[in-house]
Formats: structure tokens, sequence, C-alpha cells
């Protein structure tokens, strides 16, 4: 029997909640069971309650306010443990139309993929303006360099995963989850790709772009920091060598002058190719360490994916029991 869950994150969303919940649908062609779980995030209103009123299914409290990826991932938990054979993530501002979540699964039925982003038409959606457009596509375009992906929405959370994908993925981030698990997904070679949807009409402002500033610093930190994370050897490997051959060029210089009868007077190409060498060894040498510690990472989020194979057999068992 297959199951799907769609979990929503929510942090104070009493009044959008009802409206996103009335979207969602009971029954899923190729899916046997549909549940809802929505992930309380620390709300001080009447989420909670509201979601009862509603029919969830399963509704899972943090006891104080974590963020959007830490929500994200205690969601893709709970999913797990209560046999969840799919999983679909929506937000709780009915932003996404439900109506598409068929068609967003339809790549994991057939076995075509992973995961799947649902891609919004951006050029359509009114309240983007031109500024936030153009950081859509200018970050979908670097998230696609550093995962080697063909993702063109990655700041989409229309997104739905198999089971198996959601256990070897790893939310490090405290800010938000769309970036990271796509350049995860990236280089842990998961079967990504993306289907086009549809958006509802707005409801509210984004809560996680509550400062373009702050978004774009966080963003860019969350890219850089899981591509030191899975290609150490290339994020310090490469500025390793570029430093290095600057300063063997430098050297190389020197060397000509000194031989010229000349060298006295360009002692500063030898300081500084003393100085670049210096560095692009000390680069070289932490992308190789970097890389070997990368491996001992690896075997241990296999043995990680593993352990959480037999603990929710284990758990959706007895959710079944």
């Amino acid at each position: 029997m297959r199951k799907l869950i769609i979990q929503i994150p929510c942090f104070n969303e009493e009044q959008s909640l009802p409206i996103t919940l009335a979207d969602l649908p009971r029954e899923v062609p190729g899916i046997d069971k549909v549940e809802w779980l929505i992930i309380d995030d620390g709300s001080t209103d009447r989420t909670v309650e509201v979601a009862a009123e509603c029919g969830v299914d399963h509704i899972v409290r943090l006891p104080h306010n974590h963020g959007l990826a830490k929500a994200f991932a205690v969601g893709l938990d709970a999913c797990l443990r209560k046999g969840a054979d799919v999983i679909v993530n929506t937000d709780a501002d009915n932003q996404y139309c439900a109506g598409d979540i068929p068609k967003l699964i339809a790549p994991i039925l057939q076995g075509r993929a992973e995961i799947v982003v649902g891609q919004r038409p951006i050029e359509q959606i009114r309240h983007f303006s031109p500024a936030k457009r153009i950081l859509q596509r200018l970050g979908s375009w670097i998230v696609r360099l550093a995962s080697s992906t063909s993702v063109p929405d990655a700041p989409s959370g229309f997104r739905a995963f198999s089971r198996d994908a959601a256990m070897r993925l790893n939310v490090f981030s405290g800010y938000t989850y769309t970036l990271e698990t796509i350049i995860q997904a990236g280089h842990k070679n998961m079967g990504i790709t993306s289907v086009p949807i549809r958006t509802n009409p707005f409801l509210r402002p984004s809560r996680l772009m509550t400062s373009m500033y702050r978004y774009i610093r966080s963003s860019i930190l969350i890219i850089v920091r899981i591509f030191m994370t899975y290609q150490p050897a290339r994020f310090f490997g490469a500025p390793g060598v570029v430093a290095f051959l600057i300063g063997f060029g430098l050297a190389v210089r020197f060397i000509i002058f000194y031989l010229s009868g000349t060298g006295q007077g360009h002692i500063q190409s030898l300081i500084f190719s003393a100085l670049f060498m210096g560095s692009g060894f000390f680069l070289i040498v932490t992308g190789l360490v970097s890389d070997l510690i990368a491996v001992n990472r690896k075997l241990l989020e296999e043995v990680r994916t593993r352990v959480l194979r037999i603990e929710y057999r284990i758990g959706s068992i007895r959710e079944r029991e």
C-alpha cells in the first residue's frame, strides 16, 4: 500500500491554514492513502487548534520557533516514521496549487526521479517585484552550477520526495532548506527533476524574505557552505593552484631578472612569489585533507541512512499496529 503524506511547516498560520487545507486532496491517482501533517514551529496563535478542526491527521509541535529549515527537517522525520512512501512539502500560505500534486509526484511513482521541484511561472506572479524575479533567476542559475542539476526554480518549496531520498537528505542550514537540498541531491547523484506548476492568489508577504539583503546573504552563505562540504578539493584546490601558479610566475620573473644582472631592483617579485606560493600550497593541502575528511563524512552518511531505514521500518510497523 502506497502512502502519501503532505507536510506543511507552520508558524502563526491560523488565517491562511484553513484555505490551504481546503485545497489539499484526500485521493491521488497511484496512491492508496493520503494523510496530512503539519509542523507547528512554535506558533503563538490558534494554528494547532485550526489544524485539528480542519482534520489534519498528524500534528508535530516544536516548543519554540526554530525556523523553516528545522521545521522542514522535523517534518520529513515525522513523515518517514509514519510510513510515508512519498512526501510532498507545501507552504501554509497557499502559494502553490494543490491540484498539481498528482503532477508533482508522477515522476516518483514512475521511477524517473527521487526528488521533484515545482517550477512556478515566475513572470506571471504579479506580487513578485522585478528585483525578486532577477534574484530568483540568478540564484537558480548559481544553484544549477553548484549542484550540476537543471532545476529552474531552486527557491520553490513545493516539492515531492521519495522515501529513500528523504532519508538521505541532511539539512544543516537554520534559514532555508530549498537551496541546500538541491545541491545535496546533485552531489549525491539523486534523480531530481522539475515540473511546471500553478500558483494561487497572493495571501500574505513571505516570512522568509523579510529583507532582501538578509535573503541574499543567507543564500550565498548556504551555497558556499554546501559546496565547501561536498566539493572541498575543488573549493580549496582551485584557488590554491591559481595562487601557486601566480607565485611560480613571479619567481620565474625574478630569476630571469637575476640572471640578467638586474635582480636587485625586483626583490618585491621574490617576496610576493613566496606569499602566493605559500598560500597556494596551504590551500592545496587544505583541499586534500578536507577531501579525505569528506570521504569519512560520506561513509557516516551511508551508515546513518542504513540505520534510519531500520528505524523507520520499525516505526512504521508500530504506527500501523
